[in-house]
């Protein structure tokens, strides 16, 4: 069964975060490490669009929230507490955060992304071009790197899909190049 056909199946062919049937697409939640059931839920055109690009954030949509923050699969919940956190300068999202219930992993895996940070104190990433990079971006090299540990050179010109990015240091990110996961120096992207 396809992965597509397992989250129709236990969302009953709705989104997982609006309840929205129409325009429904698989939504890997970055930072993936597993994707699949696990790391994926079903997700609307809209949705998925308003998590990918803050600035159409539409704050009545995700009033939604009040209902799927309740969900029995982490999946949703991190996607629920990293949307709820973007939103907490509305009133009514800081009391339904105050009601969350994230286990240490989830909880951890939602602020992955950085959502809920102050402005201050978020790790910006930038690529060689001065371009802010956000965990899932494709990056491409712009120049032959040295793979430490191996005898492989990453070539330049090679894309970088699904990056995720350090929590702590602003010029690292990981991604795979091949079948290896490696730590790539962030001057030496550039975002495609």
């Amino acid at each position: 069964m396809s992965l597509i056909a397992q989250l129709k199946e236990r969302s009953g062919s709705q989104c997982e975060l609006c309840t929205s049937t129409e325009n429904l697409k698989v939504y890997e939640v970055p930072p993936v490490s597993t994707g699949g059931m696990d790391g994926s839920l079903l997700g609307c055109e809209v949705c998925i669009d308003q998590i990918e690009n803050p600035d159409t954030t539409d704050t009545n949509h995700w009033r939604c929230l009040n209902d799927s923050m309740w969900s029995e699969h982490e999946v949703v919940k991190a996607v629920a507490w990293r949307m709820l956190s973007r939103l907490k300068s509305e009133g009514w999202t800081q009391d339904l955060l105050d009601m969350m219930y994230l286990d240490d992993e989830t909880l951890k895996w939602a602020k992955a992304t950085g959502e809920g940070e102050e402005a201050g104190e978020k790790i910006v990433h930038r690529d060689v071009n001065g371009v802010v990079l956000q965990a899932g971006d494709s990056v491409v090299l712009v120049k032959d790197l040295k793979v430490k540990g191996s005898s492989m050179v990453a070539k330049q010109g090679t894309a970088v899909r699904r990056i995720s990015l350090d929590r702590e240091n602003a010029e690292y990110i990981e991604g795979k190049v091949g079948a290896q996961q490696i730590v790539i120096i962030t001057k030496y992207v550039k975002k495609l």
